[in-house]
């Protein structure tokens, strides 16, 4: 009987390589959460190397010296390849491959290839093929060489080899495809908003760096059963739940994809109707991971990518999470929020103030409503409760009282009389 070979793809072993063009920037830190996305990846980072330049170098993007520095820690290490944390172009790309004879990765790439792995509704599928055709089109002749010599690993899923070997007319054909494809689905989500928009139900988009919490949060609040990872992008799919305030007012809840550093141009491009949610939302819930050290540029980087999308002048509730990690609670600020508050997703600390915030937040958006419903109109009430807040409801001989706060939008259309 012949012995059975167990068989297992052999792990990336790859070195992280950054450029510092000043002073006390945060290359370092950069490279830190460079070596999460690539275990993320499925790959080990085994060091980081930075070198401090003026400016990135346009051919090869380190200097002669530090190339030949890093050929040399390559074979010592042996090392399987290496990823730069910028977007490299196709010149650097083959370059460097030239240069070190091994295979080349940047950050779009990782970021791109995790997106490919976590995707799993039609919707993400499509918008991450897309964006990974877009990218590789332009590189279309280092990345070939690179994936024939090596076969298989980082940057390979998603499209994969096949669709790297069709030439760039065939690829084009595809994008247009998928764009084709992507505008379906993007119609079916503007009608579900407009569907959401006619029920007047409060729309509250959970937004924040990628690993805040948000999962956790959406979790927690409407049991969700959404995937929980303590991992940079473990979901991508957006998800909306319905949730329940204490007033009986009822709310939804839509988890939105995580940001990052350098979050590339393609994914927010192909992202952006997914992105939107947030845009069309009546709150903002701003997570923040208060045990991460770089929360402040974190928090920085949320309100910069909210300000590409143009998603402003909304309310802000900034939740400032993970309080269950900290020894000392910090000082937490964010002038850009209307609310701030400090809670634990994982625990449930914090989350009736949160609530409460919400119920507060809401009512600034409506107006005080003392009515006289005959009886015959006694339906519109439960459109009271269902999209604002009841205080009171008393039966009388004429008619149901309510006092309530109903969103402005409503106001005129719950309080006509019928002709």
């Amino acid at each position: 009987m012949k012995e059975l070979l167990e068989t297992k793809q052999e792990l990336e072993q790859v070195i992280l390589v950054g450029i510092c063009t000043q002073e006390n920037d945060d290359t370092e830190e950069s490279l830190k959460e460079l070596a999460e996305l690539v275990e993320t990846a499925g790959a080990h980072p085994l060091t980081m190397v930075i070198q401090n330049r003026e400016s990135i170098h346009p051919g090869t993007y380190l200097g002669k010296g530090k190339i030949e520095e890093l050929r040399e820690l390559i074979d010592k290490l042996h090392a399987t390849g290496i990823v730069c944390d910028d977007e490299l172009s196709p010149a650097q790309f083959r370059n460097l491959e030239d240069a070190l004879d091994t295979k080349v990765m940047d950050r779009t790439l990782i970021i791109l290839d995790i997106f490919a792995a976590h995707a799993s509704t039609k919707e993400g599928k499509i918008q991450v093929e897309l964006a990974q055709l877009k990218y590789r089109s332009a590189r279309l002749v280092g990345l070939r060489s690179s994936l024939s010599r090596l076969g298989g690993g980082i940057g390979t899923r998603g499209p994969g080899e096949k669709k790297l070997e069709m030439d760039r007319r065939l690829i084009k054909d595809r994008i247009a495809q998928l764009n084709k494809e992507l505008q379906n689905v993007k119609q079916s989500r503007e009608i579900s908003r407009q569907q959401r928009s006619r029920n007047r139900m409060p729309i509250a988009a959970i937004v924040g760096y990628t690993n805040a919490g948000k999962s956790t949060l959406l979790n927690r609040l409407t049991d969700a059963n959404v995937l929980e990872e303590d991992k940079l992008f473990a979901t991508l799919d957006p998800t909306t739940r319905n949730l329940r305030l204490s007033s009986g007012q009822e709310i939804l809840l839509t988890d939105t994809v995580g940001f990052i550093r350098k979050l590339p141009h393609h994914l927010i491009e192909a992202f952006r109707s997914t992105l939107e949610e947030a845009k069309y939302a009546d709150i903002i819930l701003h997570v923040v991971d208060t045990s991460n050290p770089q929360m402040n540029t974190q928090m920085q980087i949320v309100y910069e990518t909210l300000k590409q999308l143009e998603i402003g002048n909304k309310p802000i509730i900034t939740i400032f999470n993970k309080k269950d990690k900290l020894d000392s609670t910090p000082i937490l600020r964010d002038f850009k929020a209307d609310k701030i508050l400090s809670i634990s997703a994982k625990t449930g600390e914090g989350l009736t103030d949160l609530l409460t915030s919400l119920e507060e937040v809401l009512r600034e958006q409506t107006i005080y409503l003392n009515h006289l419903f005959s009886y015959q109109d006694a339906g519109k009430i439960q459109i009271i409760r269902k999209s604002g807040q009841l205080l009171k409801e008393a039966y009388e001989e004429d008619g149901i009282r309510i006092e309530a706060y109903v969103p402005q939008e409503l106001y005129a259309r719950i309080t006509a009389q019928k002709a």
